[in-house]
Order: structure tokens, then sequence, then C-alpha cells
């Protein structure tokens, strides 16, 4: 098993990635119409080459051939000294076997590289992930709701973990 950092070639890839999870993460919580329209917005190639090319880290973890999961996010968020997890997803075949939180850890590696103080995320608040995040240090910072167009609304938990920075002596 490795990680790599995804290049604009391995667009295909993430959005395979996405479109095999979104079904199961969110089935329960959304409406399928609102499911394809989000897909459509935020994993459509002009998007993800934009993010991948100004601002956004993807990581990707591959066992054997097979890409499981990925990973995207953003340093010095906000011109801020955090770092914001944009998107991470697992194949829901690879799910529990730990790959969330190689890619956290992973994060949270290079947010401390960056002298970073905290990871930022935003989940639906009735998504069961949220717990995961818990065990894994983050706590909710406040609620969210985000307007994101044809009539849908996002709403979110953000949560936020607090980390040491690395260097600065």
């Amino acid at each position: 098993m490795e990680i790599r950092k995804a290049q604009t070639k391995d667009i295909p890839s993430i959005q395979k990635i996405a479109f095999d999870t979104w079904p199961s993460a969110y089935g329960d919580i959304l409406e399928q119409s609102q499911i394809d329209y989000m897909l459509d917005l935020m994993y459509n190639k002009a998007v993800l080459e934009q993010q991948m090319n100004e601002s956004q880290t993807f990581l990707i973890i591959q066992d054997d051939d097979q890409d499981l999961a990925f990973v995207s996010f953003q340093t010095d968020y906000d011109g801020q000294a955090q770092t914001k997890i944009h998107k991470i997803y697992i194949m829901p075949d690879a799910q529990g076997k730990g790959l969330g939180k190689i890619l956290i850890e992973e994060t949270e590696s290079q947010a401390i590289k960056r002298r970073n103080s905290k990871l930022s995320l935003h989940i639906n608040r009735q998504n069961k992930a949220r717990f995961f995040y818990e065990k894994l240090g983050f706590k909710i910072a406040y609620t969210e709701d985000i307007d994101i167009g044809n009539g849908y609304l996002m709403k979110d938990y953000v949560m936020v973990k607090e980390i040491e920075r690395g260097g600065g002596r």
C-alpha cells in the first residue's frame, strides 16, 4: 500500500472513488437528485483540475494497482495557520481498514510541515462519519448552512482539530 500525490491524470480515479462512495455515504441523508447535482458540481474535470492547479493537494492511497481512497486539503487555508480538508472518501469495500485514519494522519503531517495549528472540515450534520472524526480528536466548532444552488442547502458541522505546530524554536 502506498500514498501518492495525485496529478490531473488521476482525475478519473478520484471521480470513480467519489461516484462509488457517495451513494452509500449520503443515500440515507440526501435525495438522489441532490447527490447527482453535488457530484457534478464538485467532481467535474474542470473543477478538479482547477483545485489541483491552484490550491489543493490531493493524495491517493493505492494498493497493488487499485486506487482505494483519496483526500484533498489546503494548507494555510484562508490566509490562516489552518489546513482545511475539503474531501476524503474511501471505496465502500475498503472502509474499516484504517485508510481514513492514514489519510488524516498524512494530512496532519503536511499541516505540521507548514506550521499550521489546526485541521478543519465540513461534514453533513446527519453523517455518521462524524464519530470517526471525533475519535481522531476533531470537535464540533459550529454549524453552517451553505446554499449550493439549485434549491439545495448543505447543513454541516464545521469540525476542528487542534494540532501542534512543527519547527518554530
